[in-house]
């Protein structure tokens, strides 16, 4: 027997007799579980610029998507129809209209409200259907309304693209008549 004998660790031999075999398992990945953005510090765009709280009690219901115009009118797409000024006041201390709103009740008379600007686009004589899609490049020009294609343009979409730039990209869903939000970006 010799003087000086390797012992078996005493956490292992606690683990192999409490049957856990730790020299079975595969060994555990050091990384963290989250997208490559986390390990990298990818910033990702912010899906809402302001995000305020307000004491609304008269709004009914507990949640409600809305658009503000840029003439200060409010059109709510989802939710309550109820008077919605104390949540359009709030936003607007820091976020001039037009914008893109949601709110949920928080408590009796809180809310939460979080928007962003949108750009809004008066299209007189637009296509009929709700998104138009225009796309130009060197190969042409695709235009197309609620996914089916057309033929011909929207001037006004051609006029607001080419201040991207030679080549771009322009959806434009419709908020209420001839008015659209409108989502350019160069290409």
């Amino acid at each position: 027997m010799p003087l000086f004998r390797r012992r078996e660790p005493l956490h292992e031999r606690l683990a192999r007799e409490g049957g856990l075999g730790l020299q079975d398992e595969a060994p555990v990945e050091p990384r963290p579980d989250w997208p490559e953005g986390g390990i990298h510090g990818l910033q990702r765009p912010r899906d809402w610029e302001v995000t305020v709280t307000v004491d609304a009690p008269d709004v009914a219901g507990d949640a409600v998507r809305f658009v503000t115009m840029p003439d200060g009118s409010v059109l709510v797409e989802d939710g309550s129809d109820s008077e919605l000024d104390p949540l359009a006041s709030a936003v607007e201390q820091a976020l001039p209209p037009p914008y893109r709103a949601r709110a949920a009740r928080q408590s009796e008379t809180l809310w939460a409200v979080q928007a962003r600007r949108i750009e809004v686009l008066r299209i007189p004589d637009g296509p009929e259907g709700d998104e138009i899609e225009l796309t130009h490049t060197a190969d042409g020009t695709t235009y197309t309304v609620d996914d089916a294609r057309q033929f011909g343009t929207v001037p006004a979409l051609e006029e607001r693209g080419a201040r991207e730039g030679a080549e771009y990209t322009v959806h434009a869903e419709r908020l209420d008549g001839d008015l659209w939000e409108i989502r350019a970006t160069a290409l």
